[in-house]
């Protein structure tokens, strides 16, 4: 699933045209663009979040909750694994929320917990809490820097994590032909989102334009046969 850069860059170019406020660059659009993805997929954790603290399990929420995992889904990365040096254990760079991290023993996988550094005095004191090769734990020390207690478990085959990556940075790029940029598709990257973004990226990206969309009317200039037309008419 992805949304096509090129349908939204002529959305985007259409609107703006209809509404007299200038030329948008490619340049342009790409920066745009790109806080658009980030402004949609953070929204998805805080729109998650809200959900959680609500009361009851009402279906329209729960359909609601689902799609939004639905989404959250792409960006999804299982068993990851964690190159370590020593106990510190460096996790993929592309990391936005980091989920389980495992040690992958001989027999079945084991979870490592996540404490806080100011718990690790307390917790060495006691052989009870102790840090072991059965109950292990981590600090995260930088977004892609953990340290694992024990340290005996510090075996770069045997580490790995779970977690959700960032979206693929966006970008249209283009050639250009007769003063005009011509869409380039093999160098051009797609959004990374969930199909349904497609109209939400054309407004996003019209805000931070500074285009202000009241009329509804204006979304079907860059929609079905008009985005057709103005593709073919720039062949």
């Amino acid at each position: 699933m992805s949304v096509n850069v090129n349908t939204v860059y002529q959305r985007v170019l259409a609107i703006a045209n209809k509404e007299q406020r200038g030329y948008i660059t490619p340049q342009e659009f790409n920066l745009f663009a790109n806080q658009a993805q980030m402004d949609i997929f953070e929204q998805y954790f805080y729109d998650i979040n809200q959900f959680n603290r609500a009361p009851g399990n009402d279906t329209e929420y729960s359909n609601m909750l689902d799609l939004l995992n639905e989404k959250i889904a792409i960006f999804q990365k299982y068993l990851q694994d964690v190159s370590m040096s020593g106990s510190i254990g460096t996790i993929p760079a592309d990391v936005y929320r980091l989920g389980a991290v495992q040690y992958v023993g001989d027999t079945y996988p084991i979870e490592i917990d996540e404490v806080r550094l100011n718990d690790v005095i307390d917790l060495e004191k006691s052989p009870l809490t102790r840090a072991t090769t059965s109950r292990p734990y981590y600090i995260r020390l930088t977004k892609t820097t953990i340290k694992i207690y024990p340290s005996t478990l510090a075996n770069s085959s045997s580490i790995v994590c779970n977690y959700v990556d960032k979206p693929t940075t966006a970008s249209f790029d283009y050639i250009v032909v007769n003063g005009e940029p011509l869409y380039n598709s093999t160098n051009s990257v797609d959004f990374e989102l969930h199909e349904s973004e497609e109209t939400e990226l054309v407004l996003k990206i019209l805000a931070l334009a500074g285009v202000s969309i009241e009329d509804p009317q204006l979304y079907q200039i860059a929609t079905g046969e008009e985005v057709k037309k103005l593709q073919q008419e720039k062949v």
